[in-house]
């Protein structure tokens, strides 16, 4: 099992959740997230100075097993991707076990689909 965390442009969001359900991952948690970027100078906008260092992001988080590792960054990377400054970055890491809280499983078997 892997833990992948992506942290993406707010406006790409729609399309990579979209990418993500076509290629079967069908569970993932997001939230808003502040970050620092490599663009760090003053901008003006509508006559107002302010700082572009901290940007306003959406991190993904999916736990997935082995199988799904791939198709999940392939989906994440093509439905992200701008070409700009920014687009982001996806940070893969192993997961040792899950429980389900429910029922007391543990192993991969906890992220299979039971209906």
């Amino acid at each position: 099992m892997k833990k992948i965390e992506a942290i993406i442009r707010k406006t790409q969001f729609e399309d990579v959740k979209e990418a993500l359900f076509e290629a079967d991952i069908n569970w993932f948690s997001y939230s808003e997230v502040k970050a620092i970027g490599q663009d760090r100078e003053d901008r003006i906008y509508r006559g107002v100075m302010y700082s572009t260092d901290i940007i306003s992001r959406i991190e993904i988080t999916i736990v997935c097993r082995d199988q799904f590792v791939q198709p999940a960054i392939e989906a994440i990377m093509k439905a992200a991707r701008t070409g700009e400054i920014g687009d982001g970055r996806i940070f893969v890491s192993p997961v040792d076990n899950t429980y389900s809280i429910r029922t007391g499983e543990s192993g991969d078997t906890v992220l299979a689909d039971k209906k």
